[in-house]
């Protein structure tokens, strides 16, 4: 895994090795960076399920002023950690070693406003879309103008519109796919 651009651009980042997770794909990172372009800088990033922290990384790479990167799992949070210090980083990042919901509750509670909120759980855990979508559609933490991105399994089905979100774009790749989700535009 690399870092494809920005301040950090070709710096090699940790793999997961015996730890179960799939990090999103070098290219598919590209492809979700390419599409935010330059409003990812001076933005706040929020990575859900941030695994190796790659994207959050990226994220930071390509000028965010803060990402903060949300993660259950003990020996995850080590690999974010080591691969943080391997750059060198020490601020304008937070990890939470939390689970997901309780890491958005946390940052609901300090009335964070999210410009990008990234959700990537393990494409099996069905209920863990569905969970993080009625939180984020039921709270105020994502910027007016702010996006939430899933990435998912291409043949997984998610709501097109929320009470309070719509979904704007779907961009499939090989077999993953990133679903873009917005505030909803008054009727």
């Amino acid at each position: 895994m690399r870092i494809v651009a920005g301040q950090y651009r070709s710096r090699v980042l940790k793999s997961p090795g015996k730890l179960r997770l799939r990090p999103t794909s070098d290219r598919l990172r590209e492809t979700l960076f390419d599409i935010l372009g330059p409003t990812v800088e001076d933005s706040l990033f929020v990575d859900v399920y941030a695994g190796t922290g790659a994207v959050g990384i990226e994220a930071l790479s390509r000028g965010a002023r803060e990402v903060i990167l949300i993660e259950q799992h003990s020996a995850a949070v080590a690999l974010i950690g080591k691969n943080l210090q391997q750059l060198g980083v020490i601020f304008g990042v937070e990890v939470l070693e939390m689970d997901a919901l309780r890491g958005l509750e946390v940052l609901t509670s300090r009335h964070v406003l999210a410009d990008f909120i990234f959700l990537d759980p393990p494409y099996k855990e069905a209920g863990e879309y569905e969970r993080a979508l009625d939180f984020l559609d039921s709270t105020h933490l994502l910027a007016p103008a702010g996006r939430i991105i899933v990435e998912h399994n291409r043949r997984r089905e998610l709501p097109e519109r929320l009470m309070r979100l719509e979904r704007s774009r779907v961009v499939e790749q090989g077999d993953a796919a990133l679903s873009f989700y917005r505030l909803a535009v008054a009727a």
